[in-house]
């Protein structure tokens, strides 16, 4: 990975429209270019009307996501980058396909009110949490899926989309019913 290509710790939170966005959220990590299993989790994104998608780091190449976008997938994916991703492919991809949003080693959204915060290592997750500024912080690296509390901060790692020392796991997050849940792939 090339470490100069990666952005600055960011201050600005995007706010992100929830008229157009919807009020679910799914979460993804450490992919690492596991194609079968991107397609079922986008499918299942797209047969949910999620239109937000957060991906934690580790995707490794951007191509994987691309050519396994449903064609009637209608969201935005806001990425941080993690330790095995190839972020000279994942900026040059990225110009060509508009729905994917990078924000560096750490990245925030504000949805329906709710700050969140994703990164890729726990230690960063866990200094946000510290802070206090976010309702909920995101993070990958470990492969597995863990739930923390800090203050009024939830820390929330989604497992391993890839499949790679766990199961294939993501979590959708309904700002509605403020209710996280945990998929597990092979039962979706």
């Amino acid at each position: 990975m090339n470490s100069a290509s990666l952005n600055k710790n960011s201050s600005h939170i995007k706010k992100v429209s929830p008229n157009k966005r919807g009020v679910k959220i799914a979460i993804f990590s450490d992919s690492h270019d596991n194609l079968p299993n991107l397609k079922k989790a986008l499918s299942f994104c797209e047969k949910n009307k999620i239109t937000t998608i957060i991906h934690c780091g580790d995707l490794c190449q951007l191509t994987s996501l691309i050519t396994s976008w449903p064609k009637k997938l209608d969201a935005e994916v806001h990425f941080t980058y993690g330790n095995a991703d190839y972020v000279d492919d994942i900026n040059q991809q990225a110009k060509t396909f508009k729905a994917f949003k990078i924000y560096g080693q750490i990245g925030a959204i504000t949805l329906e009110n709710k700050k969140i915060a994703f990164t890729h290592h726990s230690t960063k997750a866990k200094e946000l949490g510290e802070t206090q500024k976010y309702d909920y912080i995101f993070y990958g690296h470990t492969h597995k899926p863990w739930e923390q509390i800090i203050g009024k901060t939830k820390i929330v790692n989604p497992g391993t989309l890839a499949g790679m020392f766990y199961k294939a796991t993501f979590a959708i997050l309904d700002l509605e019913k403020n209710k996280l849940e945990l998929k597990i792939l092979e039962r979706i």
